[in-house]
């Protein structure tokens, strides 16, 4: 299927859900107020009454009765605060699936020499950050770039899913076209659309408005694109040197709310998906709490007679810190002279503990325990307590990896492809063997106290308590161990039987 040709909507309108729920988890994860309160209509002194809209119905009415929606007085200054743990869950989902870098394994060593540079050169940094945005809206794609400008090699670069359309069949990405706004002026949109098959990706440059896609101008009329005019064939297209397609989408989890959608039920789930109601009575209940602690603050309130006048039309003060009055002409009626000290009580205990429980409520929503974030405090545990601790945080994981490994390998081999044709390369694109590191591992301490008992009750061989100090080490590192122990410790002695040293 061809690059659109004709004065379409952009984006698709199927796709116009997704893309409104991705904004909402984009909003909440960029950890912004002022995008927030734009994005559920509390902002004051901008367009209808807010009031009003609180008291609609549907959509409209029902968003603006969020915490968020609620518009500021006018005269007053802003007092919601935000708790930034959209961010947080997000970043920590990156940092269990890619907190050490994967060991990619292929059984061709000039690839696998070629490869370890290849990611030796920021592929963990990458992969980091489509795991992080994966997390945040439900996915992300990877596919091979390169620049003959800047660099001798390839490189995976990762895209944002509401920059994408994707096309899939059986539950399998098999084409996609990424956009971007390039420029926008007096109303005119800019677009470049990159659209990837099987073997090919094409371009096109597109001058339209926000809604629409526009008509094709060429690539060379732009900055941006002017540089993939000159790599085009005569049919128009990229060759990738790869038959299969050369973009692979990672999503972050199996879809809830549009799994009856055809269209829009491959696209994953975000790990803020249903949890932005209990992070919006968070927001809250920090307000609260903050609000508390201003409302705290000790006031005197004194009469008027104890004021002293700034002059015309400048008001009146009070200097608490004047010792003596002298020539106060006053009544004193009752306790109406009398200086009153205002002082609320701050409720310490109860916000903490119903954040606290919101917190909580949130992890366990998104698939995470509170232990992953540092709930609970930092104290010495061993690996398998740890385990214990985080069972629903490494389940979570362990569900990830599922969902992101056949994507990976499918971006290392396209990648390979794309080294070997363009910058020639002797490789063999191939799928790599993946193996990704605990995110919890046993103290060096106590592996080796709990292999020295092993070892004197001789109930393993020295083999298996290498691979139990070791267990990242492949089968060539545990035989290679293995046979030095053996030797510096003379257990490396043939047998006699099969020596010939016997009669």
């Amino acid at each position: 299927m061809p690059l659109p040709t004709g004065n379409v909507a952009w984006p698709p309108p199927h796709l116009r859900p997704a893309l409104d729920a991705m904004h909402t988890w984009d909003t909440w994860w960029s950890g912004d107020p002022d995008r927030l309160e734009t994005l559920y209509g509390g902002r004051s002194g901008a367009g209808p009454d807010p009031k009003r809209i609180q008291y609609a119905g549907g959509v409209v009415g029902r968003v603006a009765r969020w915490w968020w929606g609620t518009p500021t007085a006018p005269g007053e200054r802003r007092t919601k605060l935000h708790v930034p743990i959209a961010g947080d869950l997000c970043g920590g989902s990156a940092n269990l699936l890619f907190s050490e870098p994967p060991t990619l394994t292929i059984d061709h060593q000039p690839t696998q020499d070629r490869l370890d540079e290849l990611v030796d050169d920021g592929m963990l940094a990458t992969l980091q950050t489509a795991a992080e945005v994966g997390a945040a809206l439900g996915g992300a794609y990877l596919r091979p770039v390169y620049d003959l400008d800047m660099a001798d090699r390839p490189w995976l670069d990762a895209v944002h899913a509401d920059r994408a359309v994707p096309e899939f069949r059986w539950g399998r990405l098999f084409a996609v076209t990424f956009w971007r706004i390039v420029h926008e002026d007096d109303g005119q949109v800019w677009r470049h659309l990159e659209r990837h098959e099987p073997g090919a990706i094409m371009h096109g440059l597109y001058q339209g408005t926000k809604e629409k896609l526009g008509r094709v101008v060429p690539l060379k009329d732009h900055p941006a694109t002017e540089g993939f005019a000159e790599d085009i064939s005569d049919e128009g297209l990229i060759e990738t040197g790869y038959d299969e397609l050369d973009v692979s989408y990672i999503p972050n989890d199996s879809s809830r709310r549009w799994r009856c959608n055809p269209e829009l039920q491959h696209l994953g789930r975000s790990d803020l998906d249903g949890v932005e109601p209990l992070m919006d009575a968070l927001d809250e209940t920090y307000a609260s709490w903050m609000r508390d602690i201003r409302l705290g603050k000790g006031r005197i309130v004194v009469p008027d007679a104890y004021l002293q006048s700034n002059g015309p039309g400048r008001g009146a003060s009070w200097n608490p810190d004047q010792e003596a009055f002298a020539g106060i002409n006053m009544l004193a009626r009752g306790d109406g002279a009398q200086l009153t000290v205002a002082q609320f009580q701050i409720r310490v205990q109860e916000h903490r503990d119903t954040a606290e429980d919101l917190v909580n409520q949130i992890l366990r929503s998104a698939g995470y325990s509170g232990q992953t974030f540092g709930i609970g405090g930092d104290v010495a545990i061993t690996a398998t307590e740890t385990n214990a601790k985080e069972r629903r945080s490494m389940t979570t994981r362990g569900r990830k990896i599922l969902r992101t490994r056949p994507g990976l390998s499918n971006a290392i081999e396209a990648l390979l492809a794309v080294d070997r044709h363009v910058f020639g390369t002797k490789v063999v694109p191939q799928r790599p063997s993946i193996e990704f590191y605990d995110s919890v591992q046993e103290d060096p301490l106590s592996l080796a106290n709990t292999a020295d008992v092993l070892k004197r009750a001789q109930a393993a061989s020295t083999e298996t308590l290498v691979r139990m100090v070791h267990p990242e080490w492949d089968k060539g590192q545990v035989a290679a161990e293995t046979a030095r122990i053996q030797a510096e410790t003379g257990q490396a002695v043939e047998d006699p039987m099969q020596a010939g040293m016997l009669p």
